[in-house]
């Protein structure tokens, strides 16, 4: 199967900036927004990769490789190297893009932002909008059958009774930097959640509720690896049949390509800054 060609990006756009003025898409966000504007943290996985090989040296098998490269410190160097290690990736604080911004006045049900940065829930924060975070954790940390954390507005920890009830709930599978330091990094925490994951355990209710009938819109983000195709399959299963992707498909990897084809997901052929300067305007 082929995938299909969006030949008409400027109706998508419309088609998108509509759904999410009404509430009813959910925007996926990965690092590739602020990777835009020379953000002081690294915004990709190879980055990241980078950044830990500066830090410690490394064998082949783990370079180029941000979760083998966590798994080699923490084996060698213990977890809490990795969390130290990854608190000095994110320590000065990624500033929010317009477009974050933007999406933060929006009032949506559900976001999910797919990196450590944190600059979704600073927007969130500086809009005054009624907003909570959930964060996926590793359970190897804190020893605890758990999933995950709630946060408020102001970053203190909150029950999973009293974070349901924000109207956009913030949803970082894979941790994040603020407040407290959650990281989904290691192999070791990867094979835990992926046991698990196509039953669904580690998503939380409240954004299996949420994103019922929803489509998904992915911005800044790569698939390029497996482990990424299939946090975004499992956090969108039973949405809605319309998703979309702004992507530029002549740099597409075949991988990615036959995921967009796989989940059916339409692809929005434009670059990125592009596509989110066409939405805020």
């Amino acid at each position: 199967m082929e995938t299909t060609l969006a030949t008409d990006t400027g109706a998508l756009i419309g088609q998108i900036a509509a759904k999410l003025q009404d509430g009813t898409a959910v925007p996926y966000l990965g690092p590739g927004i602020s990777g835009l504007f020379t953000p002081p943290a690294p915004m990709s996985p190879e980055a990241l990769a980078d950044f830990l090989g500066g830090k410690v040296t490394l064998p082949a098998r783990a370079r180029g490789n941000a979760w083998a490269a966590a798994q080699y410190i923490e084996s060698y160097r213990h977890r809490e190297t990795v969390t130290a290690l990854m608190n000095e990736a994110f320590a000065v604080p990624v500033e929010p893009s317009p477009f974050h911004r933007w999406l933060a006045g929006l009032g949506l049900p559900l976001i999910v932002d797919s990196w450590y940065a944190g600059e979704m829930r600073r927007a969130l924060a500086e809009s005054g909008e009624d907003w909570a975070e959930i964060q996926g954790i590793s359970r190897a940390q804190i020893g605890e059958f758990c999933w995950f954390r709630c946060y408020d507005a102001a970053g203190a920890p909150a029950a999973i009774e009293t974070a349901i009830k924000a109207k956009t709930l913030l949803y970082a599978p894979h941790g994040a930097a603020a407040p407290a330091g959650n990281y989904l990094i290691s192999d070791a925490d990867y094979v835990e959640v992926l046991t698990e994951i196509d039953i669904q355990t580690p998503i939380p209710e409240e954004v299996r509720r949420r994103r019922t009938g929803m489509s998904f819109v992915f911005f800044g983000c790569h698939f390029h690896d497996q482990l990424l195709r299939t946090y975004a399959r499992q956090v969108m299963k039973r949405s809605s049949d319309t998703h979309y992707a702004v992507v530029e498909l002549d740099r597409l990897t075949n991988n990615e390509k036959r995921f967009l084809d796989e989940q059916r997901i339409i692809p929005v052929d434009m670059p990125l800054g592009g596509a989110i300067e066409a939405l805020v305007r």
